[in-house]
């Protein structure tokens, strides 16, 4: 037998109806935040990647799955989505359209590395891109459209942290101060932080490893050399958050794992989640789209995984929309009569299922009670020569005649009134 691939994980059907209510939300509010949907391909050449997220950051060094294309280019599966959709807006000159440009995607993403709870090799994130407003409020926006989507879900203890990275200018004023201190308490840090001291250095004050937790306590803070303009900007957010009516918690240690962040970063955490406990994250990216070959452009986003909601919602949901009918044909003459039934109530656009493999009426009710239908028409060859069928409401046992000649209009009106 050939199993899936660990850290690749089946979604059956028992949990989509979680994952269409996450999907079904993330929409409904990106597109009241006035948002408009973007699909962008599952791999690009291996240097957009390299380019945005950062030659040094572990994705890069270590998690892309990249092969070689037949002609010799080097080709990488996306490990997240904001690059492809700059790529897209800066090839398709997008930034020559006067208006807003806010696009929201969702999809599988792939990075290679150790499978646990929340997170797989195979993942998916639903994600948001504001291009072209440097203004606070577009920040704002971006993290009030992911708070009300978290909130609308009801999942359980969250918690909106917020840091200010600052201008790349200011993370280079800091960046000598760090460095020397880290070189101090290396031989406190995990192997991956005393790598980080020289390619990545705020990377170690994110680090979850508590002897590195310890280690930087006393580190310098970015916040003590940020510009009186970072500072103003940052200041405005959470102005514009405090208006919205969302709370929030500064933390001097968020910095987030990819290199084009600047000035507002954020990351919303849940303590049910356990170690691994980040529900979503983003924040600001004004140089990302110049960096890949665009016209500079102010631009802010963020991306939630699927996988991590899907965990904090209830095993079971029940499908919403219309009730499902089941349709019950048996006999010689009835179970053609059924099937027949059964496609003019779909085609009419009412949700209807049966079992072929039921061949009497008992069997077919027990069906029907399995699929958790709420109603079942029932065809037998007496129902086929009186030209009347028989519609069973499951929970209540009453039974209604409706003729096979006018079933949609019937049927539809006995929906309508349950």
């Amino acid at each position: 037998m050939i199993k899936g691939i660990k850290g690749v994980k089946d979604i059956l059907p028992e949990e989509t109806p979680r994952w269409r209510l996450i999907e079904e939300t993330a929409r409904r509010w990106a597109l009241a935040y006035g948002f408009h949907e973007i699909r962008v391909p599952i791999f690009e050449v291996t240097a957009l990647f390299a380019r945005s997220i950062g030659a040094s950051t572990d994705i890069v060094e270590k998690e892309m799955y990249t092969f070689q294309d037949r002609d010799g280019s080097s080709l990488t599966l996306r490990p997240e989505g904001t690059a492809g959709t700059v790529r897209a807006y800066i090839e398709h000159n997008r930034a020559a359209d006067p208006l807003p440009q806010k696009y929201f995607y969702t999809g599988p993403m792939f990075r290679h590395e150790r499978p646990q709870a929340g997170r797989l090799r195979q993942f998916h994130q639903f994600g948001v891109e504001s291009f072209g407003t440097a203004d606070p409020r577009a920040d704002v926006e971006v993290i009030a459209l992911l708070w009300r989507l978290l909130s609308d879900l009801k999942l359980p203890a969250l918690t909106l942290e917020i840091n200010n990275l600052g201008y790349a200018a200011d993370r280079d004023a800091y960046r000598p101060q760090l460095v020397a201190y880290l070189k101090q308490q290396e031989e406190h840090l995990c192997g991956n932080c005393r790598r980080r001291i020289e390619a990545n250095p705020l990377r170690v004050l994110d680090c979850k490893v508590p002897t590195c937790r310890v280690a930087t306590d006393s580190a310098p803070r970015l916040a003590d050399s940020l510009s009186d303009k970072a500072r103003a900007h940052f200041g405005s957010v959470l102005t514009g958050l405090d208006t919205v009516g969302i709370p929030y918690s500064l933390n001097h240690r968020l910095v987030r794992g990819l290199d084009y962040y600047g000035l507002t970063t954020f990351e919303v955490t849940s303590t049910s989640l356990g170690a691994q406990n980040a529900v979503g994250a983003g924040g600001r990216y004004d140089s990302l789209v110049e960096t890949l070959g665009g016209p500079m452009t102010p631009a802010v986003g963020f991306a939630v995984g699927l996988e991590r909601m899907a965990m904090m919602l209830p095993e079971t949901l029940s499908v919403s929309g219309a009730a499902t009918v089941y349709v019950a044909g048996f006999g010689d003459r009835g179970s053609p009569a059924g099937f027949s039934a059964l496609e003019e109530l779909r085609v009419a656009g009412i949700r209807a299922v049966t079992d072929f493999r039921s061949a009497s009426l008992k069997s077919h009710l027990r069906q029907a009670d399995r699929l958790g239908c709420k109603f079942t028409l029932i065809i037998g060859d007496d129902e086929v020569t009186t030209g009347l069928a028989t519609f069973r409401n499951m929970d209540t046992k009453v039974q209604q005649e409706v003729s096979l000649v006018t079933l949609i209009s019937q049927v539809s009106a006995l929906l309508q009134s349950s």
